[in-house]
């Protein structure tokens, strides 16, 4: 059964590119026009589904095959994670570490590069971005960083390059243009104040990228994202394109942290903490567990005040993330205990649309969408 269930995913997802590609081909002017208002529908007036890292639930994350099929799901929004390399350039990766995302510990020529790092106050061993130029990062491939959630995703092990954030820029340009409406990225600047201290900061190579690419504007189809304060309180005053600060269910920023900063995530998920949030930024990304945490028995519970105190406060709310594997699932929700199965995640979605976020990070774009459509009736 768990075959025959990888099979029709695959199918289903090279039926719909291939659909897709017809579609927008073909199109009179009256279905473009249709196309349009319903791309207008998916914007930032009705709740967003962000793409979190492409489609990885189909694709190897942070892949252009990723983002693509994210887009022709037909979302407008991918979101980016940004990591510099050692000649300056910005890639697309979760982690700067690249051990566990791509075939780099295969690859002989590049064994000594292997070490250890603290990243954030933790240990951590691999081969990391920063002490590789894009041209060596280009001889690797991508493999799947879960195989055990996502044992489909392996047939695509070995067959996509790393990206760079140019990359990226220049794909959704171009499948914009096909697809006749607007996409945009969500750039999440990865570890800052790390990067500061080993000289290669990612915030000045991402404000010439989004001055190049004309989108240094507050109406660019871009929204800056990060887990540390500093760093976009600065970029408010260097960019005009959006901001949004994540933030984490524990722990506090990593430039508190760094600079003795007693304060923590909680603190700026108050009213207070808010309102100060604002001051800078438009959006904030909170760990869904702030908008809606867990019970005892890790069932789904009751909402908090976050919305509504974000809303009061002129934020916009989208949560991070949404999976529809068992295991990222609450207990209730959970189809079995077999960690590649699909749950109920439209019963998770559809509470967090009641409890009113403005959108949310989906690793499946596809359900997510059908969440979003069932939520608004259409």
């Amino acid at each position: 059964m768990k075959r025959k269930r990888v099979g029709l995913l695959a199918l289903a997802g090279l039926a719909l590119l291939s659909v897709t590609g017809v579609a927008a081909g073909s199109a009179s002017a009256a279905e473009r026009g249709s196309a349009d208002a319903a791309a207008r529908g998916r914007g930032h007036h009705d709740p967003v589904i962000i793409g979190h890292r492409g489609a990885p639930g189909y694709r190897p994350e942070h892949t252009l095959a990723s983002y693509e099929l994210a887009y022709r799901m037909g979302v407008d929004w991918v979101d980016v994670d940004l990591v510099p390399t050692k000649d300056g350039q910005l890639v697309a990766r979760h982690e700067p570490e690249i051990g566990g995302t791509t075939d780099v510990a295969k690859h002989p020529e590049f064994a000594d590069r292997k070490k250890t790092v603290v990243l954030d106050g933790v240990t951590t061993t691999g081969w990391f971005t920063q002490d590789f130029t894009l041209a060596e990062l280009k001889t690797l491939r991508a493999v799947e960083r879960i195989p055990q959630n996502r044992p489909h995703n392996t047939l695509y092990n070995g067959r996509y390059q790393i990206a760079s954030y140019q990359e990226v820029l220049d794909l959704t340009r171009r499948l914009g243009r096909e697809l006749h409406r607007t996409l945009g990225t969500y750039p999440e600047v990865k570890h800052s104040t790390f990067f500061q201290s080993i000289g290669n900061p990612t915030e000045p190579k991402l404000v010439a990228i989004l001055q190049r690419n004309g989108l240094d504007r507050p109406d660019a189809p871009a929204i800056i994202q990060s887990f540390e304060v500093s760093n976009l309180i600065a970029l408010h005053k260097q960019v005009r394109t959006p901001l949004l600060q994540l933030t984490s269910a524990t722990g506090a920023p990593a430039d508190f942290v760094a600079n003795g900063d007693k304060r923590t995530y909680a603190d700026l998920v108050t009213p207070q903490g808010l309102r100060d949030v604002a001051k800078y930024a438009k959006y904030l990304g909170p760990d869904k567990a702030q908008v809606i945490p867990r019970d005892k028995n890790d069932n789904l519970g009751t909402p908090t005040a976050l919305v509504a105190d974000a809303h009061q406060a002129g934020l916009k709310v989208q949560p991070y993330t949404f999976r529809n594997e068992n295991p990222f699932l609450p207990a209730n929700l959970r189809s079995s205990a077999e960690p590649d199965a699909y749950g109920d995640v439209f019963t998770e979605e559809a509470a967090f649309f009641k409890a009113g976020v403005d959108g949310f990070f989906a690793d499946q774009p596809d359900t997510a969408l059908e969440s979003l459509h069932a939520f608004l009736g259409r």
